[in-house]
């Protein structure tokens, strides 16, 4: 018998700390470079995400992966992988 399981995928995303002031929590802006509809040039678009941050590690202008997860409060469903670059 053979037991299989399913691992779940999870979004990753990468990111930069916009705000860290809150405890255990960072403001993440994730930036999407989009087309417009009409005159096909790209246009940015930015989103802005609650994640956790267990250890309150990250400062502002970090470069970070987040990764999805269950909700933790009203606006954070999102969790701080590693922090990819320091500044």
């Amino acid at each position: 018998m053979e037991e299989t399981t399913t691992a779940k995928k999870t979004r990753s995303i990468p990111g930069v700390v916009t705000s860290a002031r809150m405890d255990k929590t960072i403001t993440v802006s994730i930036v999407r470079k989009i087309p417009h509809p009409l005159y096909r040039k790209y246009v940015k678009r930015i989103t802005k995400l609650h994640a956790h941050d267990e250890n309150n590690s990250c400062k502002e202008n970090d470069k970070v992966l987040i990764e999805e997860c269950r909700p933790i409060s009203r606006t954070k469903s999102w969790r701080l992988v590693k922090i990819l670059e320091s500044k």
